[in-house]
């Protein structure tokens, strides 16, 4: 004991090492503490980061292959083909016409299937292009008596539109997505049509994430589970079910505050208030984090539910933790100068890093050429900033791509790869805005292909097709580089030509020689020449393209009286011009 004492008193680090000890473990409670908030606080901030990433990431992963497959229903639903049949079932012609016109989009559909339920007959027709199935005969008759067939009446009492349902369907026996678009006449619902997603395909193809601590699921409007990796939990024929009955999202939190809170945040979602909600919700005794996006068009709603402690776990900051202790201890070795230097500094400017990752600045990270426990820190906080700034890119580009995507559906026929009619009217918008600053005019060439429905009538809507896509490629080919073409509708195009009312009249023969020059070579070999007759109008300054439209309608109707086969162009004040050339 005496010798220990003499060297305790002759020994400055001894006593400063004992010193350190004292204040280390005075300190420890307290520093343990507050390691714990600044954990849970960084975890929380992270975790709400990756979270919002997360719900935008899976809307767009269920919205990709959900929006394509409804926007082709919608499509069908409109058919005029499909509504002639459903008004006059038994017609011979009309029903092999809408038969065909199923088949088609068909082949398009992921499913490779079709139903249709005619409202008057109560006929089920279904089609998956499987040997043992007959399309042209009714699968089955819906009843309002069968309890499963009520989602059919349902679906009609509520009007125009598709919906989406998640049902197992007793006589097809399989479980599906499905989506169900109303044929209407005159606002009348006459018959529901469409097609399914497989709903196990769909879960796993979407709902499972993969990630570790994070579940993915689907609800309707009203909160019911339309998709889950557990079975058990979704709500099937939730079209059909009272509100009460359903198996809904709010069933898995456990306190009424937090079942109203997550409405609220669907609410705000539904508003287009936010793009992405997040909030800590008590589910099955834990608290997790939950995420909830909005897919807007299908009327759903992706809730991603976080494991906080899987995804940011507290063993990440376990070498934070060991810096702490460690540094307390050599600040009161080698002074204060030295801790500042060599800790102090360098903790502040790990800080600023973290604060930058937690800001989502990403782009200075923090380089670091030391191996010790802050080196090791900064180096794994500059992986997961990069590993969050690359996953945040990929995120975005995929959006853009998304977006992109959806954009060029909206203003490209689907068809014929040309413009459609909402994309010539944003083009016709801004083409007579620039002609009109540099002094120019604008003329319209609407053309229609001469006798088409007897194309249709005597040799099939495939051949149709054929004739429309020929057509449209020919029209795209002789359409100067300045011009723009686009399909109005049906077997109808139209063409804006900058100039005066002689190039529109050129322009016209020029198109009027390419499409009768040389006949059409169907796919079954054989070959058709059609000819199209072409209404021109040279528009004035205060023609909307409504007016210019209906002018080139005129003169196209002209030309049509006429003779077919030629064109006839209208200018304000000025005699019609006609021209024709047999082929």
């Amino acid at each position: 004991m005496t010798r220990l004492r003499a060297a305790f008193s002759r020994s400055l680090r001894l006593r400063v090492l004992t010193l350190t000890l004292a204040l280390f473990v005075g300190v420890a409670l307290p520093a343990f503490g507050a390691f714990v908030w600044i954990v849970d606080t960084t975890s929380g901030r992270l975790s709400t980061l990756f979270a919002e990433r997360q719900v935008l990431y899976d809307r767009y992963r269920g919205l990709g292959p959900l929006a394509r497959e409804v926007a082709l229903a919608e499509t069908l639903a409109r058919s005029p083909t499909i509504r002639d049949w459903a008004l006059d079932e038994e017609h011979a012609a009309k029903k092999a016409r809408g038969l065909d016109a199923l088949e088609h989009f068909r082949t398009a559909f992921a499913d490779r299937s079709y139903f249709l339920v005619i409202a008057g007959s109560g006929h089920y027709y279904f089609g998956d292009g499987n040997a043992g199935t007959d399309p042209n005969r009714p699968r089955y008759v819906v009843s309002r008596e069968v309890p499963s067939d009520d989602w059919f009446y349902k679906t009609l009492a509520l009007g125009g539109g598709c919906r989406l349902n998640v049902n197992n369907d007793r006589a097809l026996a399989v479980t599906k997505v499905w989506i169900n678009c109303v044929v209407e006449q005159k606002g009348q619902p006459i018959a529901v049509i469409g097609t399914g997603l497989d709903l196990s395909a769909f879960v796993a193809d979407v709902v499972n994430t993969g990630q570790k601590g994070v579940e993915t699921l689907f609800v309707d409007g009203s909160g019911a589970i339309q998709a889950i990796a557990d079975r058990g939990k979704i709500d099937f024929a939730s079209l059909t079910k009272e509100e009460a009955e359903r198996n809904t999202v709010f069933q898995l939190v456990d306190k009424a505050e937090h079942r109203g809170l997550l409405a609220s945040m669907m609410a705000d979602l539904r508003a287009g208030r936010t793009d992405a909600a997040t909030a800590v919700l008590d589910m099955g005794g834990r608290p997790m984090l939950v995420g909830v996006g909005h897919l807007d068009s299908l009327g759903w709603f992706n809730v991603s539910v976080m494991d906080v402690d899987a995804i940011v776990g507290r063993g990440l900051f376990a070498p934070l933790g060991a810096l702490l202790a460690s540094a307390i201890i050599v600040a009161a070795l080698l002074i204060t100068v030295f801790f500042k230097h060599s800790v102090l500094d360098r903790i502040a400017q790990t800080e600023g890093a973290l604060r930058r990752i937690e800001e989502g600045k990403y782009g200075q990270p923090l380089a670091s050429h030391d191996d010790d426990e802050i080196g090791r820190l900064t180096t794994a906080l500059d992986r997961m900033a990069r590993a969050v700034h690359e996953n945040t890119e990929r995120l975005e580009d995929t959006v853009r791509q998304r977006t992109d995507e959806l954009e060029r559906l909206a203003f490209l026929d689907s068809m014929t790869g040309i413009a459609n009619r909402r994309g010539f009217t944003a083009t016709f918008d801004m083409e007579i805005a620039a002609a009109r600053e540099v002094g120019e005019t604008v003329g319209l060439l609407l053309l229609d292909v001469d006798l088409f429905k007897s194309i249709n009538d005597s040799r099939g809507h495939m051949a149709g097709d054929e004739v429309i896509l020929e057509v449209a490629r020919r029209i795209r080919d002789v359409v100067e580089e300045r011009d723009h073409c686009a399909r109005w509708g049906g077997d109808e195009f139209m063409v804006l030509v900058r100039g005066d009312a002689g190039d529109l009249m050129r322009a016209g023969r020029r198109l009027l020689d390419a499409l009768r020059g040389s006949g059409i070579r169907l796919s079954d070999g054989t070959e058709i020449r059609v000819t199209t007759s072409i209404g021109g109008y040279l528009a004035s300054a205060d023609d909307t393209l409504s007016t210019a439209t209906a002018r080139a309608d005129v003169a196209l109707y002209e030309a049509k009286h006429a003779g077919r086969n030629r064109i006839m162009v209208h200018s304000p004040g000025q005699t019609p011009q006609t021209d024709v050339k047999v082929a």
